[in-house]
């Protein structure tokens, strides 16, 4: 993780008010909630793993048994059970 030198873009007054409960040590400040993003939207990790699950739904459907799909997706049977149950009610 890259950081930023305060002194760059913090005012004085303020590094100065800060300095005086961290001095010289890394602080994480989180985002703003507004300018939040859901989990996995940066990476489209999350439409991934929405594209799998419906993959294996789909072969589920199709009558491959959750033995078999656990070792297609390199995924525990229960967590294939879960996958299912999620997308029976949607």
């Amino acid at each position: 993780m890259s950081y930023i030198k305060a002194e760059a873009i913090l005012p004085a007054d303020l590094l100065a008010e800060i300095q005086k409960y961290v001095s010289g040590r890394n602080i994480y400040i989180p985002a703003k909630q507004d300018n939040k993003l859901n989990w996995g939207m940066k990476s489209s990790y999350r439409q991934e793993l929405k594209e799998r699950n419906a993959d294996i739904f789909f072969q589920y459907l199709q009558g491959i048994k959750v033995s078999e799909l656990a070792l297609r997706f390199y995924l525990s049977e229960k967590s294939i059970y879960r996958i299912i149950y999620q997308m029976k009610i949607r």
